[in-house]
């Protein structure tokens, strides 16, 4: 490593990590979109996350004022983003996003839907198919209103069509409404509103943007180069100093894409102590001030444990327990910028730990207080992820 450059040990980085994503008493935000604007969004493929996200970041939160931000207020919107994942994205921030990271997924999930309609014989022309059935889908979303997904397929006799996956005994079918709303939304024609079910289900019911934010969509759309510069910058300031891999992983952009926003926002090159240097904005190279000794407990799918795809100064050697085979972080225990276990919920709700890592008396105290307060908090309900890890599974008999 070139000595030259700043060194940010990964004692200062897990000092950031503290402050910057809202994990100690001192450093809570005050309110949901707060905590969500931090991280640029809060990971919502399990609706659940966003709610024991803010949970452990908001101080003094309650199930309503997620509520009250998601579908009242709107200040975080549900939007699928960055490695076509569905975000709680601060509203602010969504036409930055979907121009930086949405629009290539949509057209990435045009393509592949119009290339299966095609391979199942249902059109010659998958193209002019998707297009139709669009334009189809927000037409009756205009006249509906929001709707469920089974809702807007009765609606829509396009949406009914079913496409062939897989071949021989490995073949199935599958409707494509599902594919279809993917694309809406990817595109930021559409979200998801008011869910048909509980906080924890995905049941969403889908509604046109328009309708649920139409500041978003009055919004004129950034160049592609200046909107993928501005999501690195925030990424960076939440989520550095990082390599260039963690970069690209996180945005899901191409090398070419990744260098280029580092390059427009001149970000400067660091000592991590490693083999390779990290990066950093050329204002963030001062030291944080040590936090407290602080405990978080945080859900599947959180942004803080899945900010990262080089993880070894915060994760060590925990990967295959708490992460599943895909790469889905399952929920984990946090100790001072480290992950030190994991947790779950047996049946009757009751959140039960597990540290992979020898604790102090003080740290395991923090840890048992927050299983408490959080058992508290979810008053009986038991959230099941989505993607189970093996501590998870484990835990949960």
């Amino acid at each position: 490593m070139n000595q030259s450059l700043p060194r940010i040990s990964a004692a200062e980085r897990r000092a950031r990590v503290a402050a910057r994503h809202h994990l100690t008493p001192a450093s809570n935000a005050t309110e949901v979109a707060t905590a969500a604007r931090s991280l640029i969004g809060l990971h919502s493929t399990d609706p659940a996350s966003v709610y024991l996200s803010s949970w452990a970041r908001v101080g003094a939160v309650t199930h309503a004022d997620v509520d009250h931000a998601l579908y009242q207020s709107r200040s975080v919107v549900k939007h699928m983003a960055m490695r076509r994942t569905v975000w709680a994205l601060a509203t602010d921030l969504m036409p930055m996003v979907q121009v930086a990271a949405s629009d290539s997924i949509a057209a990435s999930e045009r393509r592949r839907l119009a290339c299966d309609l095609e391979r199942s014989g249902v059109t010659d022309d998958g193209a002019t198919w998707v297009a139709a059935a669009e334009r189809a889908a927000m037409k009756t979303l205009g006249r509906l209103g929001p709707s469920l997904g089974r809702e807007l397929s009765q609606a829509v006799p396009m949406l009914q069509t079913k496409i062939t996956l897989g071949s021989g005994d490995k073949a199935q079918q599958i409707g494509v409404v599902t594919r279809v709303c993917t694309i809406l939304s990817a595109s930021g024609q559409a979200t998801r509103g008011v869910p048909g079910g509980q906080w924890y289900d995905r049941q969403p019911r889908w509604v046109r943007m328009a309708d649920w934010v139409p500041q978003v969509t009055m919004v004129e759309p950034l160049p592609a180069e200046a909107a993928r510069a501005e999501l690195t910058r925030r990424w960076l300031r939440a989520f550095g100093p990082a390599t260039v891999d963690d970069l690209k992983w996180w945005t899901g952009w191409t090398v070419a894409h990744t260098r280029e926003a580092l390059a427009d926002i001149g970000a400067v090159e660091v000592d991590l102590g490693g083999s390779r240097p990290g990066l950093a904005l050329a204002d963030d190279l001062e030291p944080t001030a040590t936090p407290d000794p602080w405990v978080a407990l945080l859900p599947a799918l959180d942004p803080t444990t899945m900010g990262w795809k080089e993880r070894d100064w915060y994760l060590g050697p925990h990967r295959s327990r708490l992460f599943d085979v895909n790469g889905n972080a399952g929920p984990t225990i946090w100790a001072d910028g480290q992950v030190v276990g994991g947790w779950a919920q047996r049946p009757d709700g009751e959140v039960v730990l597990e540290c992979l890592v020898q604790v102090g008396a003080e740290t395991a105290h923090l840890v048992e207080t927050e299983a408490d307060r959080l058992t508290s908090w979810l008053g009986g309900v038991v959230v099941r992820p989505s993607f189970p890890t093996p501590l998870q599974r484990a835990l949960s008999i």
